[in-house]
Parts: structure tokens; C-alpha cells; sequence
């Protein structure tokens, strides 16, 4: 092997070791992100997620990789698949989050599982406004005649029952609303509130650019999930409902970040 072979499997060793550095400290990286830090093409990028998926280092998802250990979500799961899981604590969750919508609010509810929890507590309020992205939260709202709905269409998402892409986006350009429900696939004090979906990712942060207040949804199983896209940085939350199962060192966490708690029984 030539002294030039050597320092080119040298580099792209050292290479996929920082990688792997990475992928521990964040649960996530990207593509595009790594191709730059490193000075090498995406394709090169590519082969090195590749080398560490077979491996079982990493997972590739689009436009990057997760790493293969718990409590990385490993994949996307279909809306059934969601709605029965931990309900009672989402009804919970739901009841909690409803008591902070008063006669006149306008809301964001996030598509999702527990934001349908929420819609359906939402029906007998009087004269508030809704948006949202998800067709089965605009579905439990259909009959509520005291509820004024607005949906902001885009393309669907059949497994989620979500809408997104730039017509999504821009339905919301002309509104600015009290309270977003934001519905969370996975929360990391260090990595902020994630998804899989860079789609979804986008059409949350502007959500959360044309609302009063941020009011994160989510069981404690939510909690040290890492997914692919960023939506926000945990300390843009307001408030976090969550059940009591929530650890001491993320409850420590989040109130040093100035994220007001409301909790319920845990089941």
C-alpha cells in the first residue's frame, strides 16, 4: 500500500470516528451538515453512513442517519399505530391542556394523536379559533359550531393524516395566534424537541414563529427520543404537559431552561 492509500484509509477512519462522536452527542446528524464540516462530497458522506449502518452503528433515514441505540426513534409509526398508545394519559393531558383555552383564543393544534385528544375536548368551547394541519384533529371538530376551523391544507401525509409543504406554510403568513399545541415525537433537554419529517419539522417552526405561546403535549415517553430534524430548542417551550412519570433530572432540566411544568397522573 502507497504512503498516499495509507493517509487516505488513516483520514476516512478518523473521519468515521468523529462521525460516530457525533451521532453519540446528538443522536442525529445530516448529510449536508457533515459534508461540510469534513471538506468531502455528500456521496462520500453517504459511504460513510452506509459502512456504519452495516455496522449497526448507525440507521439512515433521509438526508442523514440516526444512531442505533435507545431512546433514538428508529422509525416513523402510522397514526393507529399511535392512538392507543398511553391514551389515558393523553386524554389526561388533553383535559389539562383544554383548561387553558378560554372564550376568544386562537389556537394552533398540532397534527398528531394527542392534539386530537385536545380537539375533542375543544368541542363544546364557545368562539375560539382553530388551525391546524392535522385532518383528524379537523375532523373532531367538524360538528362543534361554536368552534371557527381553519385548515391549512397542503399535501397529505396519509399515515400521519398531516398536511405539509409550502402551501401549509404559507396559510399561515396572515395570522398570529395566542397558544400553539405542539405535539412532540421525541424531546431532549440538549437536542430540543425532534421529528423525523423535515417537512413537518418546518411547518412546526413556523407554527411556532406566529404563536403568542408555545405549549409542548407530551407523555414521559417522549422524553430522550432524538429524531432526525430539529423543530426547537427546548428552552423555546412555555409550558410542557406532561405526566408525572417525568424523571427528576428532566424535570431539573426543564425548569432551568424556564419551562413551566403542568403534570398529570401517570397511569
Amino acid at each position: 500500500m502507497s504512503m498516499s492509500d495509507k493517509k487516505s484509509v488513516r483520514g476516512t477512519s478518523e473521519r468515521r470516528e468523529k462521525i460516530i462522536s457525533l451521532l453519540k452527542q446528538q443522536g442525529a446528524v445530516q448529510v449536508s451538515e457533515l459534508a461540510a464540516q469534513f471538506n468531502v462530497s455528500t456521496v462520500t458522506i453517504r459511504g460513510d453512513l452506509a459502512f456504519l449502518e452495516k455496522r449497526g452503528i448507525a440507521t439512515r433515514a433521509y438526508g442523514g442517519a440516526l444512531i442505533c441505540e435507545p431512546p433514538v426513534m428508529a422509525s416513523e409509526r402510522s397514526i393507529e399505530a399511535k392512538q392507543t398508545e398511553h391514551l389515558a394519559v393523553k386524554q389526561r393531558i388533553a383535559r389539562k391542556a383544554a383548561e387553558m383555552v378560554v372564550t376568544g383564543s386562537s389556537i394552533i393544534l398540532d397534527s398528531g394523536t394527542t392534539t386530537y385528544e385536545i380537539a375533542q375536548q375543544l368541542r363544546d368551547k364557545k368562539e375560539i379559533i382553530v388551525m391546524t394541519n392535522g385532518m383528524n384533529v379537523a375532523n373532531a371538530l367538524l360538528d362543534a359550531t361554536e368552534v371557527e376551523l381553519l385548515v391549512t391544507g397542503g399535501h397529505l401525509r396519509r399515515s400521519s393524516q398531516s398536511f405539509y409543504g409550502s402551501q401549509a406554510e404559507l396559510s399561515l403568513d396572515n395570522y398570529h395566534f395566542d397558544m400553539l399545541f405542539l405535539g412532540v415525537d421525541g424531546l431532549s433537554l440538549s437536542q430540543g424537541v425532534t421529528t423525523h419529517q423535515e417537512n413537518e419539522a418546518r411547518l412546526n417552526r413556523r407554527m411556532c414563529e406566529v404563536s403568542k405561546r408555545i405549549i409542548a403535549v407530551a407523555d414521559s415517553s417522549k422524553f430522550n427520543r432524538v429524531g432526525l430534524h430539529r423543530i426547537i430548542d427546548t428552552a423555546r417551550i412555555d409550558v410542557l404537559i406532561t405526566d408525572t412519570a417525568i424523571s427528576d433530572e428532566m424535570r431539573r432540566g426543564l425548569e432551568a431552561l424556564g419551562v413551566e411544568l403542568l403534570l398529570v397522573e401517570h397511569d
